[in-house]
């Protein structure tokens, strides 16, 4: 009796999770009721009814490389509140490039989780970004990022995934990430593109080895202007355009697929 009594106990134990299973975080289009937005330099953030995935609303984010900036070229809606390490989420938006956009192999970023640490200091400052998802030429490509990567050990692991799906111009995508945020072995990280899975990493580690929060954000990170050196813009188009639409993290798939009823 004791016995079943305790396997009742955890079964019913069990049960409040899958019944509070719920969206976490949603946006239908717009730029109210994200955290901030970064439209850095000469980017822009804008609502836009004319080009939409569903609803009335779409978030419009464009970048224009300036050969005399020599900063950064964010574009983003940023969510204050992406994961911390133990969590297990889901996180689904869509996206649009341009009917003209020109794809080179440089890269632009559509979506990152990204953290400031303070005291961290490796990389000539606090921020670090964790997961990553962009453009590679048409293909979409992302990373998982573990280890320390704090002072005086600024050593990381960098495991980049590439050529998962073939990215099109003029036409919304779906993109629908799961992981369970672990830096230990007990991880997971896993994409769907368009109702695809293209990536199902289990048994890593997916995060660095500290408490910090990391925020989730998507737009345009045009990375490559920055970061690459020779040359530092390729291509013959310096305005870029993405629009964003159906932003959403929670505990279940359905949670975050704007083609489904959450729960």
């Amino acid at each position: 009796m004791v016995a079943i009594k305790s396997l009742l106990t955890v079964a019913l134990t069990a049960l409040p999770y899958t019944a509070q299973a719920t969206r976490l975080f949603y946006n239908s289009g717009t730029k109210s009721g994200w955290d901030n937005t970064t439209p850095e330099h000469q980017g822009t953030v804008e609502e836009v009814s004319n080009i939409v995935y569903k609803g009335p609303t779409a978030v419009k984010v464009t970048q224009t490389y300036d050969p005399s900036y020599s900063g950064r070229y964010h574009s983003e809606l940023r969510r204050y509140q992406g994961y911390k390490r133990g969590d297990e989420r889901f996180y689904g938006f869509m996206f649009r490039l341009s009917e003209s956009w020109e794809f080179t192999p440089q890269s632009y970023n559509i979506a990152q989780f990204e953290a400031k640490r303070p005291g961290a200091n490796c990389g000539g400052d606090d921020y670090m970004p964790s997961s990553m998802l962009w453009l590679l030429g048409n293909q979409l490509t992302s990373r998982i990022v573990s280890g320390q990567y704090r002072q005086p050990d600024c050593s990381r692991t960098i495991t980049p995934y590439k050529n998962l799906a073939t990215v099109s111009a003029g036409v919304w995508h779906k993109v629908i990430i799961q992981a369970r945020w672990k830096s230990d072995s007990t991880g997971f990280y896993k994409i769907w593109f368009d109702g695809n899975k293209v990536l199902e990493k289990l048994n890593v580690a997916t995060t660095v080895n500290d408490d910090s929060t990391f925020e989730f954000r998507i737009g345009l990170y045009a990375n490559g202007w920055h970061d690459d050196d020779n040359p530092p813009f390729q291509g013959s188009q310096p305005f870029r355009q993405v629009w964003l639409d159906e932003a959403a993290i929670g505990t279940e798939f359905r949670d975050v697929d704007p083609d489904q009823t959450p729960s």
